[in-house]
């Protein structure tokens, strides 16, 4: 039986001891080094992380008799649930020491900003301000906030982890934002009734008024260095308010649309409005403030225990920004012209992105900024400022971006055939020509395709950011110019092996990113089960059919070494089982994926999630960006792991094979020299044997 907060089942499964643990990392990552695999990252967006960390029994029932009606708690560590995740606070660094133990060393981020209004998407969030929902609340019943949260109202808000036979939960979006403006409200209002009781002289009984004035030197550096950019936003946020909606494209009063380019025109009519609103609004607006600075002083202090712990973030440099961002910068942008992507079987994506006006990226030849250019050199700064890694969404948007008309209608995109299109409502940015003469380029010098030699890598310059660090997203078109511009700045790339084989593309690209499936794709396990329609109409299974998918491919791949004793029989029987067996084909997929230098894996992938799909593209459901995964995911994983039909990835068993097949590739580049083969198997037999050793212990059920 299941029900919330409450685990009453037995678990049968077999976890490594702690002892062991230490010796699993250790083979784990001594396999890799081996190996010369130097990065392996896990994609989880931050609403997607845990609410806690349970494992084991929750509670104990008196007189050893389950009564679901009198439990008691006995593991004090169980975080409450907010309806949120978070990707800093005590949840997170349990779930990254969990990665850590499997021989991850980073994550990648989803974007990470303030949502906008409607929206839960984080790809139309701020670019800018932080979400305020990722604020861990437990920290500020603590003492080194001063317990601005009191228990009580946290406890009465917030609720123990549901626990239920599903290995994934789903971000309650509405709820969560309904806790933190119950939360954040008073955290404030008890920040500033300790401040003031101190400037009044008053020092209460039971007071913890040294820690809220740690915390307001602090507040005031913050401040200090952002008050422009957090006043503007929350103004923004006033008007959101006033008008219902984050799309400041239809306010009803023109003047406000454009309040702050006014005000940079020295408009005074402007200026006074922005002054009326701010001291109209002024708790709302110091309030907003305030939480800025909590979350900002959570992620500060969750990178350095990251760097303690060498585990870092890949953060996801949005291509477009949040409404509010938009609202800011608006005169930077095009205005009848916003961002999407080409597609050539149907109409092509309409995302809504503004576009930088290529006439507002730099000012002269020799590159200075103008002030589109300082917005874009602005987001850099800030996606870099507390993580150590960026995922750059769609570089086409950098050099070439695909425009779509604003006030088109979706109808307007739909030509016969799909990829001949209308070019008065869909082109390339190269394609743009000026208004007043049809024969000129709009953008005449090329500007965007300067971006990233004169922009992006300076700025990654700055930050201690290797180009070939970064992931590049480059899932897109190809047209002409961005061709040659990714080719000049010689960029690494995405490499996603549900189709391509590793076997080529590690030898011509061995700086790219290499993936089986992202945040946009469904569990890899159902992968087999995809279907296409044909001509004709008839749906088939493609998968199989991929040269990539070839199960002689894999068996082939996997083991190399002509010389191992019964190695064609090996390789047949690999073959009938992967034609018949579709997790062992999709295991086979991830063992290649191991090879590769550099690595990601979904979070749902790694534990096995399959019966939901974090986002499906182009779609508008109920469970897009939801999914999240479970308080006692760590149960979970070695539930599945010790089942009959596993889903989730035992590492150790996809780690030795790809380590056999590592050697086998080393052993057969040296023609197969014994004495070579004989001081490899003396290095990397013992960590193989520990890996199988492993492999063995996550598949058997507790005794």
């Amino acid at each position: 039986m299941r029900v919330s907060g409450v685990n009453s089942t037995v678990n049968f499964q077999r976890r490594p001891t702690k002892n062991e643990e230490r010796d699993l990392k250790e083979n784990i990552n001594k396999a890799y080094e081996i190996m010369g695999v130097k990065e392996r990252a896990v994609i989880t967006h931050g609403s997607c992380f845990p609410s806690g960390n349970m494992t084991g029994p929750l509670y104990y029932y008196p007189q050893q008799k389950p009564d679901v009606q009198h439990p008691v708690l006995i593991n004090k560590t169980a975080q409450r649930d907010c309806g949120i995740g978070s990707p800093y606070g005590k949840a997170a660094k349990e779930y990254l020491k969990f990665l850590a133990l499997y021989g991850f060393n980073s994550n990648q981020l989803g974007p990470g900003g303030e949502l906008q209004k409607g929206s839960v998407s984080p790809y139309n969030s701020s670019a800018f301000a932080q979400n305020r929902l990722f604020i861990d609340l437990a920290e500020l019943t603590g003492a080194e906030y001063g317990h601005i949260l009191s228990d009580t109202t946290y406890k009465k808000i917030s609720s123990l982890p549901e626990i239920n036979d599903k290995n994934y939960t789903m971000t309650d979006f509405k709820r969560a934002g309904e806790i933190y403006d119950i939360a954040l409200k008073e955290a404030y209002n008890n920040f500033n009734i300790s401040i003031a009781a101190y400037d009044d002289g008053h020092i209460f009984k039971n007071h913890h008024i040294r820690p809220v004035l740690i915390l307001n030197n602090q507040y005031q550096k913050f401040l200090k260095k952002y008050d422009n950019r957090l006043t503007e936003e929350g103004i923004f946020k006033v008007l959101s308010n006033k008008y219902g909606t984050d799309d400041y494209t239809v306010w009803p009063d023109s003047s406000d649309r454009t309040l702050i380019t006014d005000i940079k025109k020295g408009d005074k009519k402007a200026i006074k409005r922005f002054v009326k609103i701010y001291r109209d609004n002024y708790d709302y607006v110091e309030q907003y403030k305030f939480e800025q600075f909590l979350i900002t002083k959570q992620i500060k202090e969750h990178k350095k225990w990251r760097e303690e712990n060498n585990f870092k973030y890949i953060n996801d440099l949005l291509v477009g920004c949040s409404k509010m961002d938009a609202w800011r910068y608006e005169d930077v942008f095009l205005d009848d012209w916003e961002m999407g992507a080409f597609e050539s079987g149907g109409p092509s994506q309409r995302w809504h992105i503004p576009v930088i006006d290529p006439k507002k990226i730099f000012l002269n030849s020799d590159y200075e900024l103008n002030d589109g250019g300082k917005f874009l050199k602005e987001k850099i700064d800030s996606a870099l400022e507390y993580c150590e890694n960026l995922r750059i969404d769609h570089v086409m948007g950098l050099v070439e971006p695909y425009l779509l008309a604003k006030n088109a209608d979706d109808e307007d995109f739909i030509t016969n055939p799909p990829h001949l299109k209308n070019k008065n409502n869909e082109k390339y940015i190269s394609e743009l020509k000026h208004p007043d003469n049809p024969e000129i380029e709009y953008d005449l010098y090329w500007d965007y395709t300067k971006i990233i030699e004169h922009l992006v890598l300076p700025a990654f310059e700055e930050h201690g950011l290797d180009k070939n660090e970064a992931v590049w997203e480059d899932i897109c078109s190809w047209p002409d110019r961005y061709k040659r511009v990714y080719k000049e700045q010689d960029l690494p790339a995405i490499t996603n092996l549900d189709w391509d084989r590793a076997e080529n593309t590690v030898k011509e690209s061995p700086e790219n990113w290499f993936i089986l499936g992202n945040h946009d794709s469904p569990p890899a396990m159902t992968y087999l089960r995809r279907t296409a329609k044909l001509h004709d109409g008839r749906k088939v299974e493609y998968t199989r059919k991929q040269e990539s998918w070839s199960p002689e491919y894999l068996a082939g791949y996997l083991n190399m070494d002509d010389s191992r004793e019964n190695i064609e029989q090996i390789r047949s029987q690999l073959i009938d089982l992967y034609k018949n067996d579709d997790r062992a084909i999709v295991c086979a997929k991830f063992a290649e994926l191991l090879t590769t230098p550099k690595f990601q894996i979904s979070f749902d992938d790694l534990l096995g999630i399959t019966d939901v799909i974090y986002n499906i593209p182009g779609t508008s459901n109920e469970t897009n960006w939801r999914a999240r995964i479970t308080a006692d995911y760590q149960d979970k994983y070695y539930e599945n792991l010790s089942s009959e039909n596993p889903t989730a990835l035992n590492i150790p068993e996809l780690l030795s094979k790809a380590l056999q097949a590592k050697i086998d590739m080393e052993v057969k580049a040296h023609n197969y020299d014994e004495r070579f083969k004989e001081l490899i198997y003396e290095k990397a037999q013992p960590v193989m044997d520990k890996l199988k050793y492993y492999a063995g212990i996550l598949k058997e059920k507790e005794s």
